[in-house]
């Protein structure tokens, strides 16, 4: 059975939903952007391990060298 609601109950329950779907909306967003956020951080320490690495790799070639 269907229930029937009065017209401010039907406008406020259509606004409520408007609500929620911004509130949805905006949550995904949230949620992308920690996403891209998190993995451009893990590209960054990646990247910085490499070099630090690379640069440990050349230190001790140039020590090598003098030895």
């Amino acid at each position: 059975m269907a229930q029937t609601h009065s017209k401010p109950r039907q406008r406020a329950e259509i606004a409520f939903g408007k609500a929620q779907s911004q509130f949805a909306a905006r949550q995904r967003v949230v949620a992308e952007r920690d996403s891209l956020l998190l993995v451009r951080e893990e590209k960054t320490t990646r990247l910085r391990e490499a070099r630090l690495a690379k640069e440990l790799a050349t230190g001790v070639a140039a020590i090598s060298k003098r030895a």
